[in-house]
């Protein structure tokens, strides 16, 4: 995949790698150069830090119980009886 550099340094991102990483209008990204490539990182704690405090388990529901329905039993969990 590639990019050109717009006359005022941007960008465009290809969409396969907009939709591979969930990015979309106002997803900040940190830049870093790493020799002589440029990285980029999503600010995931961003997006984390708008909806923490947003959603409440219901009493005795923990996020394992949660991500267990969502995504079925994960290796190393105890098999309930």
């Amino acid at each position: 995949m590639e990019a050109t550099v717009a006359e005022r340094g941007q960008i465009t991102l290809p969409k396969a790698v907009r939709d591979a990483l969930g990015l979309t209008k106002g997803t900040r990204l940190r830049v870093e150069l790493e020799g002589g490539r440029i990285v980029l990182h999503k600010e995931v704690q961003d997006a984390l830090s708008r909806v923490r405090g947003r959603f409440k388990l219901p009493e005795g529901v923990t996020t394992d119980d949660v991500m267990r329905e969502l995504r079925g039993r994960a290796p190393g969990d105890p098999i309930e009886p």
